[in-house]
């Protein structure tokens, strides 16, 4: 069985983060979903405006048949890689910078394969919040 794990907030769920699941099971039959802890967040992104707890994240993740395990991470980094079983990571083409070229080269000294999926266009948890914030005006 081949493992494949993504990463993200996963607040304000919507098509897109749906399409990237099924994007991963194009690579892999188990799907490991790992959520941004709301603590984390809140730390380093204070105006951050989350919807949903961790708590209530997982609960949607794991009431969806496509996703076969949620787990929770702090940063996307080697620390968060070295605790969840898996065999490739599944990035998405605006996953870029240091920490994601960290992970990258983590994944392939330990014989894990990188693939890197399409966002779906027109959609993104930014858009939906900015909306609805012009929608409170």
């Amino acid at each position: 069985m081949t493992k494949i794990l993504t990463f993200g907030v996963f607040d304000y769920f919507h098509l897109g983060h749906l399409r990237l699941f099924k994007q991963c099971k194009e690579h892999a039959d188990y799907l490991v979903v790992a959520v941004q802890n709301e603590e984390f967040i809140k730390k380093y992104k204070p105006e951050a405006n989350v919807l949903y707890s961790t708590d209530e994240r997982v609960e949607i993740l794991e009431a969806l048949r496509i996703v076969d395990k949620v787990v929770r991470f702090n940063s996307v980094g080697v620390e968060s890689l070295e605790q969840i079983d898996f065999d490739i990571l599944a990035l998405g083409e605006d996953h870029k910078g240091e920490r994601f070229d960290i992970a990258t080269k983590w994944c392939e000294e330990h014989g894990k394969k990188v693939v890197r999926l399409k966002r779906t266009p027109g959609i993104s948890s930014s858009q939906i919040k900015s909306g609805l914030q012009n929608e409170k005006k």
